[in-house]
């Protein structure tokens, strides 16, 4: 039996589930909110950045974002995530989570205003700043993911902790279904205040100058929920376990949470200052005690989260032939430029409702039953099954009476990947490492994982070409085709499955039991 745990960290332990809980997973959970609405939204825009600025005359189509133009307006907030991720990981472990954590807010707040502006009214200058303001949100959204799983995760009990912090990023697929919504209120009032034929009737009269507007709005409101909760940020006091473990105040933690819990603790400071004289209680990520007791279980979360994104982000190859395939969205030059945006808003909330939203709430109601592991096991076999069944009998579903069926099936496997690895990836690595490792460790698989969704959109974007260099979208040269990529991603899924016995199975233990931060330096209990 490991050394009788710190009062204060019990006290969170064993509490039952009360309004604190509740309240911090609203504060956590809108920073997930508004990070999904910031990622996700400009997707529900590019198109019309391409009628705006890259419109050719006389082209019977209307224009379109140059491909490197495209890949840089999707994947700098990527690149600028994974790098927020790294620093404000290890960030919160050196300050304090808090004291970080509203640093990330007000950076999101600042560049989600920032994007819908641009100075100067050419091409170059108006991608050129939204480029540069979404990487800087994407730097603040990155330190979100590792420091809200660390609150999340030293605020919760044992018993729900899981769901608890699987409730956090479940609030990324009401980020996606809220932009979605509001993409559709703001192009359906455009629609109806100024009205304009389609492309094919007028190819200039289609894009009325307000159409500039819009996208300008859509990005610029991903600031409000950042900033209607940052004043709950602030007022948080710090986890128990920064304080007590790695600040080494118990006395502040137990008056911290003696407030937040409404009961008396005891605080025991001579009992951290024995655990912090231990040999072998201070090792640090880069040491070999670190690689012995830990440097397995990080293999695990980084590869499974890197494994899991490259399959998650490809989606977005086979989003638009979907779309186009069931009739949501009709051919761009039967519409105009407002129009475009909402019917690509409409198929995107759609998907959200149905497919998205659902599946990370059976992971917050199974998750503290069924366990991490069994869930990520089941998702990653499921994701592999149905990518099969899509690759291999490819011409089939290419048909267009067994459409539905297609759609279906790739429904099914978003549906087990977000019921799956998708949250279980995010919410182990708050869970196995000591407390003054966890933000960073947290925070090193995220970036896993994004480096993971940067390969998934942009490699598989040049890698799903069609195999004939005729057949090619415009800009691209020829890859190994859809079939072969899905081949390729169901081959992904299955090293994530496997990847995922490196992980350990944290349900119903203290965070200290799972770290090992009650044990000597053998790692035997102190």
């Amino acid at each position: 039996m490991a050394k009788e745990q710190l009062k204060v960290l019990n006290a969170l332990d064993v509490a039952k589930t009360q309004w604190y809980h509740f309240t911090a997973i609203v504060i956590a959970g809108m920073g997930f909110f508004t990070d999904a609405y910031d990622l996700f939204c400009i997707s529900l825009v590019t198109k019309l950045l391409g009628r705006i600025y890259y419109h050719v005359e006389g082209s019977e189509k209307p224009g379109t974002l140059p491909p490197g133009v495209s890949s840089a307006l999707n994947g700098v907030a990527l690149v600028g995530t994974l790098a927020g991720q790294l620093f404000f990981g290890w960030l919160g472990d050196k300050m304090g989570r808090k004291r970080v954590y509203g640093l990330t807010l007000m950076l999101m707040c600042v560049c989600s205003i920032a994007s819908g502006l641009s100075f100067g009214h050419s091409p170059k200058s108006v991608v050129a700043t939204l480029c540069f303001f979404r990487f800087w949100l994407g730097f603040g959204i990155g330190g979100d993911y590792p420091l809200s799983a660390t609150i999340m995760s030293e605020y919760a009990n044992k018993k729900t902790r899981g769901a608890f912090i699987a409730a956090v990023f479940a609030m990324q697929g009401f980020g996606i279904l809220a932009g979605g919504i509001f993409a559709i209120i703001v192009a359906s009032a455009f629609e109806a205040r100024y009205p304009a034929p389609a492309y094919q009737v007028d190819p200039i009269g289609s894009t009325v100058p307000q159409a500039d507007y819009v996208w300008r709005i859509i990005l610029m409101v991903g600031a409000v929920p950042a900033i209607l909760t940052y004043y709950w940020r602030m007022k948080m006091p710090e986890t128990a376990r920064y304080t007590a473990l790695v600040a080494r105040n118990v006395k502040q933690a137990a008056s911290d949470m003696a407030k937040v819990m409404n009961v008396e603790i005891e605080a025991e400071q001579q009992k951290v200052e024995q655990m912090a004289s231990r040999p072998g209680g201070s090792f640090g990520l880069f040491s070999s005690e670190f690689a012995r007791r830990h440097g397995l279980h990080l293999l695990g979360t980084t590869s499974t989260w890197f494994l899991l994104d490259i399959a998650f982000y490809s989606q977005n190859l086979f989003q638009k032939d979907i779309f186009t395939a069931v009739g949501w969205i009709p051919p761009a030059k039967t519409m105009n430029a407002v129009q475009e945006v909402y019917r690509i808003a409409r198929a995107q909330t759609l998907i959200a409702l149905c497919s998205t939203v659902p599946g990370y709430w059976f992971t917050v109601a199974l998750i503290d039953r069924m366990g991490r592991f069994a869930i990520q096991l089941m998702g990653f076999f499921f994701m592999t099954v149905f990518m099969f069944a899509l690759a291999i009998p490819y011409h089939h579903w290419a048909h267009p009476d067994q459409r539905v069926g297609f759609v279906i099936m790739y429904a099914l496997t978003f549906f087990f990947a977000n019921f799956g690895p998708n949250a279980t990836t995010f919410v182990v690595p708050a869970e196995i490492f000591p407390a003054r490792l966890r933000s960073t460790c947290h925070g090193i698989s995220a970036a896993a994982g994004k480096a993971g969704a940067i390969v998934g959109a942009f490699g598989f974007l040049y890698l799903a070409q069609n195999q004939d260099p005729k057949k090619t979208d415009k800009g691209y040269g020829p890859g190994i085709g859809v079939k072969n990529s899905l081949i390729v991603l169901g081959v992904v899924n299955l090293a994530g499955l496997l990847c995922t016995f490196l992980v350990p199975e944290p349900k119903g233990k203290s965070l200290e039991e799972i770290s090992g931060e009650n044990e000597g330096d053998d790692g035997n209990p102190a």
